[in-house]
């Protein structure tokens, strides 16, 4: 959010500057009516009035939909990447632009509609992370989601037709009882939910051992079935950080015609790994949000997935 500008002397000297900040009410009405304020205040106040619009306009969206769409929405402004990307940017190059800009700068329109060569997906769900067997406590469940992907439009487009998803996750999991949940990255949350994506040349049965693995495992490794790394903006490395993740996907309308599956799972938490404070047969939520979009502006996507689903399309 815009937080406002500092002033520059030209030899090296910032300052607060009110041209460059933005106006508010003074808390004080009496001594004055406005005041500027900017930084963090200012981009906080916007935060919280872009997520009221949200609210107001999906009154049954949960915390963790709204704290989604404002970062599902957000997008890189020229003048961030040219100022953190090198000319040739890598995934790294990507994961270090996160670490500074976020995920850049939220759009409200995007974020409260679709346009027609578009299409956006939303689940509010929840998670049983863990269970009990055998007096041992494990990993529980995953969620499976199939795509409603319109496969007989995208596999007759042509394979210059750039196709790009975008997927967000966003949960609020418990951070860790006590200062113990800074030594151990097990102990500070009391879960952690993943998301992947079937490689368009995975099979479904090599996706879900893969996925498998990764949720088995403390360090989430991978049984060595091909994932889509490579079609991916930002990557697992640089995206799995947090309690929201989100990344593109890019390719061609064929490949994401083969990728139509998408696996939300857990990996381990506190909530496992401390099973005397009793949280490790409890439920979290999640939101999830999809968005397809093509390059071509004259196929609609949105009309043929709405019917799929049972949406009434105004004619």
């Amino acid at each position: 959010m815009e937080g406002g500008n500092l002033a520059h002397d030209g030899h090296g000297f910032c300052s607060e500057c009110d041209d460059l900040s933005l106006l508010s009410t003074f808390r004080d009405p009496a001594t004055r009516i406005f005041c500027s304020f900017n930084m963090t205040s200012a981009a906080t106040a916007e935060a919280a009035w872009f997520a009221a619009q949200i609210q107001k306009s999906y009154p049954n969206a949960w915390p963790e939909t709204v704290r989604a769409l404002i970062v599902h929405s957000a997008e890189w402004t020229d003048a961030l990447k040219a100022q953190f990307l090198p000319s040739n940017p890598t995934k790294s190059s990507y994961s270090n632009l996160l670490r500074i800009c976020g995920y850049g700068v939220p759009d409200l329109d995007r974020a409260l509609y679709s346009a027609s060569n578009a299409l956006t997906l939303i689940s509010q769900q929840s998670i049983k992370p863990f269970k009990r067997e055998s007096g041992e406590l494990k990993t529980h469940e995953m969620h499976l989601y199939d795509l409603p992907c319109p496969t007989e439009i995208l596999n007759a487009l042509p394979d210059d037709v750039t196709v790009q998803m975008r997927i967000t996750l966003s949960y609020f999991p418990e951070p860790g009882p006590g200062e113990i949940g800074w030594q151990d990255r097990y102990r500070y949350a009391s879960y952690v939910l993943r998301f992947d994506v079937k490689s368009p040349y995975e099979e479904k049965k090599d996706f879900l051992k893969r996925i498998n693995t990764a949720a088995r495992e403390k360090d989430e490794g991978s049984p060595g079935t091909s994932s889509a790394s490579d079609h991916w903006l930002i990557g697992a490395n640089g995206r799995d950080r947090g309690s929201i993740h989100s990344d593109v996907w890019q390719g061609t309308a064929a490949e994401l015609a083969n990728s139509n599956i998408i696996a939300v799972y857990p990996v381990i938490g506190w909530w496992r790994e401390r099973s005397h404070l009793g949280r490790w047969n409890h439920k979290a939520r999640y939101s999830l949000i999809v968005s397809i979009t093509t390059s071509a502006e004259d196929v609609d996507i949105y009309v043929p997935v709405a019917k799929k689903v049972g949406i009434t399309v105004p004619v």
